[in-house]
């Protein structure tokens, strides 16, 4: 099988694994276990299928760190502005509050650390693996490839996020011809949305209690 064949058959086992993860309940050992799958087939899939760098030269320089994490809280800040928009969309806002279900659900630390190691088990893949096999416009196919892989979860909101967060994050693959640029900015964007799903848990449990 060639590389571009073995990255699609990664992709479709990974689809499959993320839309069974979503059909869990949220917080049980069914979600875990199969979101830990999820990660370990991107991991698997960006070793199998094409050539990995950290970054473009042997040593890590300091922008190359700081860019990316700073691109994540930038990012994140954008996600935060429109999110009241998409609150009066009701199938957004039903999408979003589904996320925070899986976000909430559980102790904290574990679906954290899930979220996290998915986060960078997907560039690994996407920005590894299936973009060095991608062809002419890595960007575009790993950002639709990645868009559809995430229709599995059956969430608009999620569906969404993965346009814009494949397209910043295929353009740092390009830039700067490694994952780790990418992995760093999904890593804090991840966190930064994770506790504002937390955040906005907690107030409107307040909210409730206060009514």
């Amino acid at each position: 099988m060639s590389r571009r064949g073995r990255a699609a058959a990664v992709a479709a086992a990974g689809a499959g694994l993320l839309g069974a993860s979503f059909t869990a309940a949220p917080g049980s050992r069914g979600f875990y276990a199969l979101t830990a799958s999820t990660a370990a087939v991107w991991f698997a899939g960006g070793l199998v299928c094409g050539p990995r760098r950290v970054v473009r030269r042997r040593r890590i320089r300091p922008s190359e760190v700081t860019v990316p994490l700073a691109t994540g809280f930038a990012a994140f800040g954008v996600f935060r502005a429109v999110q009241p928009v998409a609150e009066r969309v009701p199938v957004l806002r039903g999408a979003l509050a589904r996320v925070r279900d899986y976000a909430t659900a559980g102790a904290p630390g574990p679906t954290l650390l899930t979220t996290l190691v998915n986060g960078v088990a997907e560039e690994v893949f996407f920005r590894g693996g299936f973009h060095a096999v991608a062809g002419r416009a890595p960007v575009v196919t790993t950002t639709l490839a990645y868009v559809l892989v995430t229709t599995a979860t059956r969430n608009p909101a999620l569906v969404g996020a993965s346009a814009v967060m494949g397209l910043l994050l295929g353009s740092q693959r390009r830039a700067t011809g490694g994952v780790l640029a990418p992995a760093l900015t999904h890593v804090v964007w991840s966190s930064l949305m994770f506790r504002d799903l937390l955040r906005r848990a907690d107030s409107r449990a307040e909210c409730g209690h206060g009514q």
